[in-house]
């Protein structure tokens, strides 16, 4: 892939890898600063971890701070709302 190329693609919006994160013998592991900073995932704050799976294991987990996770449920469903659903 040429240079042009990717910096047309890595300004998506879309997905990247931000940081590889190792995860210790109990299983913890520290968010980097700079994805928290630019994430705005401060101390005290809940994260809602979501998987998905692919042929019986998952494959990818995604954490979204729990404040906004209404209103990406709203959003990955189109904006569907029960409650306009007369």
């Amino acid at each position: 892939m040429s240079s042009e190329k990717q910096e047309k693609t890595s300004g998506c919006g879309c997905m990247a890898v931000e940081a590889l994160v190792p995860v210790d013998d109990r299983g913890q592991m520290v968010l980097p600063k700079s994805v928290r900073e630019k994430a705005g995932i401060r101390g005290g704050d809940k994260l809602a971890l979501t998987t998905v799976e692919s042929n019986g294991e998952i494959c990818c987990i995604v954490l979204t701070k729990a404040d906004g996770l209404a209103g990406a449920v709203r959003s990955a469903l189109g904006g569907l709302d029960p409650e306009d659903q007369s």
